[in-house]
């Protein structure tokens, strides 16, 4: 390959308002330009006869690890400070986000780029981890986001090694996991997720900012979460988070239908522990029209049976008709779950959020990550909500999904640094879709 086609030479006019420019080549391979080391007492000879015989040159042969190296246009450098509307912007955040070029990602992405998540004032960097196999891929998620020209995404990078992408992340999107293929047994999925999760926990407390916000997305969520907090001691439990705002969102719409009113009248609509078919999506505490559900929608009978089923089976269903599981609303989910974080829960409202359980106000057993009612004053915080009703009923469907995520827990226990790993696990609850 020529020289040529190595460096590319850009013109500016002007140039005085940029400071250095660095253009990059990205391929599905990275070129190295470094000399290769040789051997001890070898030598390299360049001659102009052909009959000379020439000491053999070593080449290194390895693959070139691949780096978390900015982007294309994103490798321009950039002053906030200079410009008249940016100058008033916040600090820059860097988000990292793993399965980035999954189908999920690639709705979430240009949510995050747009400024619909964090604001209009607030510049972000994409740190973006993807594997060996998906690398190309990546690069082509980062060049629909070259092409878009979202001011707010001031820059890019892609990589493969966790360590290097997640430096400084202040959010963690973690959505890349293994879906379960046919004849694998919950417990065998529980184990190759969760190393994946271990690892990038590891990853997470050796080079994240101290204070990063994590939202666990792969699935087993919950039990993912846990393991990734377990591996990650140097970053507070209470800042991870497993998605279950999707089941939330499933539930209002639910019992919108039912009573014949648009959404955004149903509210303080919990999902009660793991996500999975045991889940307890919550229509004692539920409100429409700020009027208590049960008050609305007196047919006992559909709430407890119909309702949540039609809430656990929405994915099958979907699937069934489209073909393709629910990525986009998935990523709405995030979206959701990320702005209810950073701005306040409107007043007598609340969220679900599955979250750590130590010292929780519901007799929920401690050490597990638990769906329940989270209030935010808009700081990335959260606390409790300790103004719920547990009825019988509510209280005997907490108890199974508990059970569940306990089984789960102790399948795990080799990843958690809690032992020997035993797998008691009760049926397969398994979420319609997620196979």
């Amino acid at each position: 390959m020529a020289l040529a086609d190595l460096h590319t030479k850009i013109d500016l006019q002007n140039s005085s308002q940029l400071s250095s420019l660095s253009t990059r080549l990205s391929y599905n391979r990275r070129i190295s330009l470094r000399p290769l080391p040789q051997p001890h007492n070898s030598r390299i000879c360049c001659s102009v006869t052909s009959k000379e015989v020439q000491a053999p040159v070593t080449v290194n042969t390895e693959e070139p690890k691949k780096k978390p190296d900015c982007y294309g246009i994103f490798c321009l450098t950039y002053d906030l400070m200079a410009g008249e509307e940016t100058k008033s912007w916040k600090k820059l955040i860097n988000i990292a986000i793993s399965g980035a070029a999954g189908m999920i990602s690639n709705h979430l992405l240009f949510k995050l780029a747009s400024g619909e998540v964090f604001g209009p004032d607030q510049p972000i960097a994409l740190k973006l981890l993807g594997s060996e196999r998906s690398f190309e891929a990546l690069e082509g998620v980062a060049m629909e986001l070259e092409d878009s020209l979202f001011p707010l995404l001031r820059e890019v990078s892609i990589g493969i090694d966790a360590y290097e992408v997640f430096q400084d992340a202040d959010w963690a999107l973690l959505i890349g996991a293994k879906p379960r293929g046919p004849g694998m047994e919950r417990a065998d999925l529980l184990d190759i997720n969760g190393q994946i999760f271990a690892e990038q926990g590891k990853a997470l407390n050796a080079v994240a900012s101290r204070n990063v916000k994590v939202i666990v997305v792969g699935n087993p969520c919950n039990t993912n979460a846990l393991i990734c907090l377990k591996n990650a001691p140097d970053i507070p439990a209470k800042n991870f988070h497993a998605l279950t705002r999707l089941d939330e969102n499933r539930a209002k719409c639910q019992l919108a239908l039912k009573a014949g009113v648009f959404y955004d009248k149903v509210s303080n609509v919990t999902i009660w522990g793991n996500h999975s078919t045991t889940q307890v999506p919550d229509f004692l505490n539920a409100k429409i029209n700020g009027i208590p559900v049960k008050e609305v929608i007196k047919d006992t009978k559909w709430l407890e049976e119909e309702f949540t089923e039609m809430v656990q089976k929405r994915g099958g269903v979907l699937i069934k008709k489209w073909g393709r599981s629910s990525a986009a609303s998935t990523a709405v989910s995030v979206v959701d779950a990320i702005r209810s974080l950073v701005t306040p829960t409107p007043e007598g409202d609340w969220i679900s959020s599955g979250v750590y359980t130590a010292g929780n106000p519901y007799g929920i057993a401690e050490d597990i990550v638990f769906s329940m009612p989270c209030r935010s004053k808009g700081d990335g915080d959260y606390e409790l909500v300790k103004d719920v009703i547990i009825d019988d009923y509510l209280r005997s469907r907490i108890k199974m999904t508990e059970a569940e995520l306990l089984a789960e827990k102790r399948c795990v226990a080799h990843l958690t640094g809690e032992g020997i790993a035993v797998c008691d696990l009760p049926g397969d609850t398994m979420l319609p879709g997620e196979m």
